[in-house]
Formats: structure tokens, C-alpha cells, sequence
């Protein structure tokens, strides 16, 4: 491991403890030292460097005060702007950042446009209660403007302030205002969350030591059989997958150490977003309580779920909301695929400038494309049995697909992603364009592509919570 793996890993470790603390203090006092502690860590790790992160913060409360019906859309561009200026600033003369305040940087933009339609959509219903006479139904909004102190507090608190995961500024405040915090569910699900990740850095340590990403660089690497190429994204993407289900449960038992994201089972919570339903829970029963505000991978569903598509939700799931609520509607286009081809150029964009980011993402739309080809043209004209042999052969097909999109998001470099996909004759891009081109000969026709799609945006519908469509039409 590199020495900044290692503090990434002190960090972890040491929030984890530390969160327990948390539910002792009164909010002001919680907020006051989540806040210290953050800031503490920023300034140990990023040095002059975190001026970055308090020039997006006093950029946002000025789009904000300024404006706060067009705050959305400035203070994306603002933050997404500065994110091309914090990667570029050797070009200044600048010293360049350090990864810590690289990876501050990525979750406070997060963060800041968030804020930003938080405080629109409280505007908007505040306005819609004067004119109407009526309190407004509407779940987890802000019941007043925050103050400077308070983004800068929410900025900076500790929790997941490098590590993540995503939460928005109503869970924050919910977190600081719980009642009785020593009362909600600690140690057994911080040890359930925990429980796996010495396995997942066990297989981390010992596959990326005997297979190494570098060797997929070296000359000799291609004097091996083709299939032992092939064979390498699997186990490369294996790393991948291992680093970030240890490093993601340990954030996630972070924020359950400290009560973060505790809402009870009937809020039916959503990673990223929180409350759906507004819930009051009967006194005389005993209340349940999770954590799904806060769950960022989900690690059985990312393995074995069978489609492309579902395996994005499961991966980083708190910043799948994200794109989906603040990106995804707002695209400029209007067809499924076009959109999603939208929403992972900007996700890409936001991991960094390196082609391989920028190749891997662009490359899902692709694999979405030709699953939904197949399935319309075959998967829908088999039996029961038919379509289980055929979900199984689309399990292994999409595990391969993510092998192969691994590649260019840890190569980087554009050169070296191309070089590596050549050598195993980009026979995932040919796969998927040999799948969509066979659905279209057996399915022909432009109505009925419109109806796979159709098809597909509804499918997607039906896997979000039934209250979705409230929640969208108010934001």
C-alpha cells in the first residue's frame, strides 16, 4: 500500500471510534466539533491546498444569496468550472494538489450543488405555502435558509469528508438535531458493516500482488495467450472491486458509528437522498431504524445483479443519486441512451480529466444499448427456462463488460486503455455491436425500437420507490 493509502486508511479507522463520541453532544456542540475535526484533517492533509475548497464554498453562498432561483444551474457551473481550474493549476504556476485535496474537492462539489437545490426547492415551497394557505407535503426539505456558518460547517464536517459517502444538507442537519441519539442503533450494525472488510482487503492485498495493474504496460505482457490477457481485466477489475467494498463499509460504518443517516424503516430511505415518505412512527410500537441514507455499495447486487444497468445502482450509490436527480433530468437530450451517454460524460468529467475515464464511461450507454436490443429481440420470445439460461449468460457477459471498462478507468491514459483493449481486439465494443445490430435484424423497424425503449425507461420506474414521482415533480 502507498503511504497515502495508508492515511486514507488511518482516517477510516480513526472515524470509526471516534463517531461514538458524537452522540454526547448537544447540536451546537456537535456541529462546532464534526467541524474542527474536519477542517483539522484538511489542513493535515492538504496544506495550502484547501484554500481550494473554502473558495468553492464562499463561491456557492455567493450564487446563492445572489440568486437563489438560478443557484442550480450557477452553482453547477461554478463548481464544475473551478474542478477544471483545481486540475489545471499547474498551468498558473501553481503547485499541483495533493490526492487528499483531490478527493475533498470531488464530494464538496457534490455537496455545493446539492445545497444549491435545496435552498431553491425551500424558496419554491415557502412560496407555494403563502399562496396556497397550506403547509407543504413536501419530504426532507429545508425549514430555513442556512447560514454561512452552517455550509461551511456542513462542508467541512468530518464524516466521509474524503472518503464519502454523499449525503445532502437536510441529512446533516437531521444528524444534528437527533434526540436521542444514544438511543439509535450503533455497534451491531457498525460490526455488521464491518464484518466483511478484513476479507475484502485480504483479497485485495494478495490478487493485486500477484497481479499487478503495471504489468499491463510492459511489452511482455503481450507475448502472453490471448485468453491470459483476457483473463487479466477479470482480475484487475477483482482489485478494483475488493479496494472499494473495504474502503466504502469502513466510510459507511463511519457514519453509523456517529448516527449519521438514521431515519426509521418506514421513511423508506434512499442512499444519497434519504426520507421519501414522511413517517411518523406509532409510540406504543418499537421503531426500526437503518442506515440507507448513507449505503454506498452494496456488494452482493454489484456481483450478481444481471444487467449493466442495474449495476450502476449499486456502485457508489449515494452519488448514483446524485447524477440521477441533478444531472439526469437536465440533460439536453431527450432519448434514454443519449441521456445516459449525457449523465456519464459528466460523471466522468467530475472523476477527472483522463481519457480512460472518458472511454470507460462512454462505453455503458453501448452495453446498455445491446442489452436492451437483446432482450427485446430474445430474452422476451423464450420460456421460463429460456430466460433464466439466457439472464445467466447476460450475468457473465455484463461481469465482463465492467472487466473491460476497469481497464481504462485505472489505466488512465488513453494510449494505454486503446493499447490494452487492442491486444484483446475490443471485444466488448464488438460484442455489444454485434448485439444491437442482431436485435434490430430480428426485431426490425423504428416503432419498435421506440418501444424497447419505452420499455426500458419503465422498467427503470418500477425499481424506484412508488413515491419517486412526487419527490422528482417538487425538485
Amino acid at each position: 500500500m502507498s503511504p497515502d493509502e495508508l492515511v486514507y486508511l488511518g482516517i477510516l479507522a480513526a472515524s470509526i471510534p471516534i463517531g461514538f463520541l458524537f452522540r454526547y453532544p448537544s447540536p451546537p456542540v456537535k456541529q462546532g466539533a464534526a467541524l474542527l475535526l474536519g477542517l483539522s484533517i484538511t489542513i493535515a492533509t492538504c496544506h495550502v491546498h484547501a484554500l481550494h475548497s473554502l473558495v468553492t464554498v464562499l463561491g456557492t453562498w455567493i450564487i446563492i444569496k445572489s440568486s437563489w432561483r438560478s443557484a442550480p444551474a450557477l452553482s453547477l457551473a461554478w463548481t464544475f468550472l473551478y474542478l477544471l481550474f483545481f486540475r489545471l493549476v499547474t498551468w498558473f504556476g501553481l503547485p499541483p494538489p495533493t490526492p487528499f485535496a483531490n478527493a475533498i474537492q470531488l464530494l464538496l462539489t457534490l455537496k455545493m450543488v446539492s445545497l444549491a437545490n435545496e435552498v431553491q426547492r425551500f424558496h419554491l415551497e415557502k412560496k407555494q405555502e403563502v399562496s396556497s394557505f397550506s403547509k407543504s407535503p413536501v419530504v426532507g426539505g429545508l425549514s430555513q435558509e442556512p447560514s454561512l456558518y452552517d455550509m461551511i460547517a456542513y462542508s467541512y464536517c468530518y464524516v466521509g469528508i474524503m472518503t464519502g459517502p454523499f449525503f445532502r444538507f437536510q441529512t446533516y442537519v437531521d444528524w444534528l438535531r437527533q434526540p436521542s441519539s444514544l438511543d439509535l442503533p450503533g455497534w451491531v450494525p457498525c460490526m455488521l458493516r464491518l464484518r466483511l472488510v478484513p476479507v475484502y482487503g485480504a483479497l485485495f492485498l494478495t490478487a493485486n500482488m500477484y497481479f499487478p495493474l503495471a504489468y499491463v504496460r510492459t511489452e511482455e505482457f503481450l507475448e502472453h495467450h490471448f485468453f491470459f490477457r483476457l483473463f487479466y481485466m477479470t482480475v484487475v477489475f477483482f482489485v478494483f472491486r475488493m479496494r472499494f467494498y473495504a474502503a466504502w463499509c469502513g466510510a459507511e460504518a463511519g457514519c453509523i458509528s456517529a448516527g449519521l443517516g438514521c431515519y426509521p424503516e418506514g421513511a423508506l430511505s434512499k442512499p444519497g437522498g434519504g426520507p421519501t415518505v414522511n413517517y411518523s412512527p406509532d409510540p406504543e410500537s418499537p421503531v426500526v431504524y437503518d442506515f440507507k441514507t448513507i449505503q454506498n455499495i452494496d456488494p452482493y447486487n454489484t456481483d450478481f445483479c444481471v444487467k449493466v444497468r442495474h449495476g450502476m445502482r449499486y456502485w457508489n450509490m449515494t452519488v448514483q443519486w446524485w447524477l440521477h436527480h441533478y444531472i439526469y433530468p437536465n440533460s439536453p437530450f431527450k432519448a434514454y441512451a443519449l441521456k445516459a451517454g449525457w449523465t456519464m460524460f459528466i460523471s466522468a468529467y467530475w472523476h477527472g480529466l483522463h481519457a480512460g475515464y472518458y472511454l470507460s464511461f462512454l462505453t455503458i450507454p453501448l452495453c446498455i444499448a445491446a442489452e436492451s436490443a437483446m432482450e427485446a429481440s430474445v430474452r422476451a420470445k423464450l420460456g421460463p427456462r429460456g430466460q433464466s439460461a439466457f439472464d445467466w449468460v447476460h450475468w457473465f457477459l455484463k461481469m465482463r463488460a465492467y472487466d473491460y471498462m476497469c481497464m481504462g478507468f485505472v489505466l488512465l491514459k488513453a494510449s494505454d486503455t486503446v493499447h490494452y483493449w487492442t491486444s484483446i481486439y475490443f471485444i466488448i465494443h464488438i460484442i455489444a455491436l454485434a448485439c444491437i445490430l442482431f436485435g434490430r435484424l430480428m426485431k426490425g423497424g423504428k416503432r419498435e425500437r421506440k418501444k424497447s425503449e419505452k420499455e426500458e425507461k419503465i422498467e427503470g420506474e418500477k425499481i424506484e420507490v412508488k413515491q419517486e414521482d412526487v419527490r422528482e415533480k417538487t425538485e
